[in-house]
């Protein structure tokens, strides 16, 4: 089969299109024939050496989110059958890339995969898995904060796929949602629900105070500026600690496994009662210009790798 892997650390450049060995299922998994893999700056990281603990020995493959055909069953795996459509993780800080969603065939952890529902596209769902679980733990980790019914907050990255997903939840939770958009992409976060737009040229320190950030970006300091003394941040990644007398919480959203979550969120995509939206699709083949666009920034969705 087919595969992209990156032969050292490093830019674009070192992603090689290879011929690897067909996985086998072993117990508990299935070989899952991918149709749709979605590219995530994670991938970029990983690429790069820039995640924390990742591998330090090339060769790997990137690629967390994949969607695809049941091709085989391994021992002991009842979930799913030949040929059943489904979507969901390859645990990336797990595998470290071994084996990572950049190929025709991966054998993945049964529970890790949720059967994808008829009227959702393998490109669109895709895009869902870590994004949404993303954003809905992150926001999981607000509520704990026990805020007063209809308090702000505030999301950055709002045109993003962490951040739209986050936008809609809140709304949805109750939250009065300022919702940073990125220029000329004003008219869908506006879509997405949001109660304010505020453009990537406003200071944030002056849209606050909000009781809550939600750092989908993250900014940092940036986006600490608008919460209020004793509010709470949540940040996607590792960001500057916040004075410490102004008594504001910061909580770090890494993925959780949580599979009854992945197949309610795939089924609000599926219903419509969530939006996602995908920039482009390009040939698996083509992961290294699929990996230099989005270093280019500018894209209004996420980029898909499709096979077949």
């Amino acid at each position: 089969m087919l595969g992209v892997v990156a032969a050292a650390l490093g830019g674009p450049e070192v992603l090689q299109v290879t011929e690897l060995p067909e996985p086998e299922a072993g117990p508990g998994q299935v070989v899952v024939r991918i149709r749709a893999v979605c590219v995530h700056p994670a991938d970029v990281a990983a690429t790069t050496g820039e995640i924390p603990r990742g591998p330090d020995v090339p060769p790997f493959s990137p690629g967390w989110d994949i969607a695809g055909e049941v091709a085989s069953v391994g021992p002991d795996t009842a979930d799913f059958g030949v040929g059943d459509r489904v979507v969901g993780m390859i645990p990336w800080y797990l595998t470290r890339g071994a084996p990572g969603g950049y190929a025709e065939l991966v054998a993945a952890d049964a529970d890790w995969l949720v059967r994808l529902p008829d009227g959702l596209d393998f490109v669109s769902a895709a895009t869902v898995p870590l994004n949404a679980q993303t954003a809905h733990q992150g926001l999981s980790l607000v509520s704990l904060a026990m805020l007063p019914a209809g308090s702000s907050i505030l999301v950055t990255g709002a045109s993003g796929g962490v951040g739209g997903f986050a936008t809609q939840l809140a709304v949805r939770s109750g939250f009065r949602v300022l919702a940073q958009a990125a220029h000329e992409d004003e008219q869908w976060v506006q879509g997405l629900g949001a109660h304010e737009v505020v453009s990537r040229s406003v200071e944030l320190a002056k849209v606050g105070p909000v009781a809550a950030v939600f750092d989908a970006i993250p900014l940092g300091e940036a986006a600490a500026g608008a919460v209020e003394d004793r509010g709470i941040v949540v940040a996607t990644r590792p960001t500057p600690a916040i004075v410490p007398a102004r008594g504001v919480r910061q909580e770090l959203q890494l993925i959780r496994h949580d599979r009854e979550l992945l197949a309610d969120l795939v089924g609000q995509v599926a219903a419509g009662r969530l939006r996602t939206r995908v920039a482009d699709t390009m040939p698996l083949t083509e992961a290294a210009d699929a990996h230099r666009r989005v270093l280019a920034g500018g894209l209004r969705g996420k980029l898909v790798l499709t096979v077949g």
